[in-house]
């Protein structure tokens, strides 16, 4: 079976379903900005448009999880789980009026998991 690459807190997975709920299909994706502009942002399906520049890391909850190829660079190696936390962020990520933000916590796969990792897809 593949390793995934993106795994959701069932926090992360609460929110979603709540935004889902009034926005409709989402979206994620994290760039390579500073500040806030690194943290994942979710969007309602096709507003943020990707390219061949961005990368999908998986699914979570039916949302794709798209990445600056950049960052993917970066974050290769590294297993990323969708959090999150209290607080405003400064985006324009849908959950920020609710007074939350998403973040990622990352750890580095092991040599096993490596060998099983699961393919990413390139943005159009």
């Amino acid at each position: 079976m593949p390793v995934k690459r993106i795994q959701a807190t069932d926090a992360a997975k609460a929110l979603i379903a709540q935004l889902k709920a009034k926005y409709g299909p989402l979206m994620f994706h994290q760039s390579g900005g500073c500040c806030d502009g690194s943290q994942p942002m979710c969007y309602e399906q096709g507003e943020f448009r990707t390219g061949s520049s961005d990368v999908c890391l998986g699914i979570i909850e039916d949302c794709n999880f798209w990445m600056a190829r950049d960052q993917f660079e970066y974050w290769q190696y590294t297993e990323l789980t969708l959090d999150v936390v209290q607080g405003r962020g400064s985006s324009f990520s849908l959950e920020i009026p609710l007074g939350y933000r998403f973040i990622t916590r990352s750890r580095v796969f092991t040599d096993e998991e490596l060998m099983m990792l699961e393919e990413v897809r390139i943005g159009e």
